[in-house]
């Protein structure tokens, strides 16, 4: 059983993706991003970060695990699953898996604060964001025309690393009019089950995109 620690925001859908897709038994834990309950001792205790997700493996005396990336590679090494075993293939998969948490993340994360939810709105800062966001979304979109999948022909945790953080363009205020390949790379993840399931786990909340965005640039702000 994995104990699994999470909100409704791209990095949790990542892993709650890969849960689903390797079948492993999990207990959600939904943490209140805007009542600070990832600040909290107990959370703290698992991931001294303070930020989702986080795991703990009850079936590795308790082992916890924290920063998505790292979970998705500790849960493809526990189920041999997602993460070829061929050298290069393997490597292939960390790389993208890498572009994601190094660039298409923290870029379209940044897009989303300063478009979205900054109090003062900067021109300057919103265009590089989404400039460099449609740009990571270029070399996606350059690497799916010519294989299925980011890390070659296999759908791997790369795979599940980048679409939640892709599928959000519009809230990033980013257009990717033109790119064909990673609309139907979108489309054809979006078609999984798990990816579907994922996307409701936890469920997000009911608040309207304007009252979400008003919550969260109070967190921006403190």
């Amino acid at each position: 059983m994995i104990d699994f620690y999470s909100a409704a925001t791209p990095n949790g859908y990542k892993v709650a993706i890969a849960l689903e897709e390797m079948g492993l038994p999990y207990q959600l834990h939904a943490l209140d991003l805007m009542a600070n309950e990832q600040k909290q001792p107990e959370f703290l205790a698992i991931n001294p970060n303070g930020r989702i997700p986080a795991i703990v493996d009850q079936d590795n005396d308790n082992f916890a695990v924290f920063e998505s990336g790292a979970i998705l590679l500790y849960l493809a090494e526990k189920t041999g699953q997602f993460l070829p075993s061929d050298p290069k293939a393997r490597s292939q998969t960390i790389q993208w898996l890498m572009f994601q948490m190094g660039g298409v993340g923290p870029m379209m994360g940044q897009a989303n604060v300063f478009y979205r939810y900054f109090p003062e709105k900067i021109p300057a800062a919103i265009e590089r964001y989404q400039k460099e966001g449609r740009r990571l979304l270029e070399v996606v979109d350059g690497q799916l025309q010519k294989h299925p999948f980011l890390a070659g022909d296999e759908y791997t945790i790369a795979d599940m690393a980048t679409w939640p953080w892709a599928r959000i363009h519009e809230w990033s205020g980013i257009d990717i009019s033109g790119l064909d390949a990673l609309k139907a790379w979108l489309d054809t993840l979006a078609a999984r089950p798990a990816c579907q399931k994922a996307l409701l786990t936890p469920a997000p909340s009911d608040a309207t995109d304007e009252e979400r965005a008003k919550q969260i640039r109070g967190m921006v702000t403190r």
